[in-house]
């Protein structure tokens, strides 16, 4: 994102080598996103959850509406799969 637009920008920072931030932004796993200082992404998410949390970071967004979005990515994830096992 921080590539496509100048509006945003971003930075990576190694854990182990600097532990103070880690501990700041109380990494347990990675990657760990922190937007906007308010919103965290924990680990790899599907895009659109990625991209709803950055929505929420702004206010477009509620919990609510990543929660619906993340069980519908479930029920259309499920529902692959069993039709994976029909065949």
């Amino acid at each position: 994102m921080a590539i496509a637009s100048e509006n945003i920008t971003a930075d990576m920072v190694e854990a182990i080598e600097f532990p103070h931030l880690a501990n700041k932004y109380r990494v347990q796993g990675v990657p760990r996103t922190v937007i906007n200082e308010t919103t965290v992404v924990e680990g790899a998410v599907p895009e659109p959850i990625f991209v709803a949390n950055v929505l929420k970071a702004v206010g477009l967004v509620t919990d609510e509406d990543i929660d619906a979005m993340m069980e519908s990515l479930r029920a259309a994830h499920d529902n692959g799969h069993d039709h994976d096992h029909e065949h």
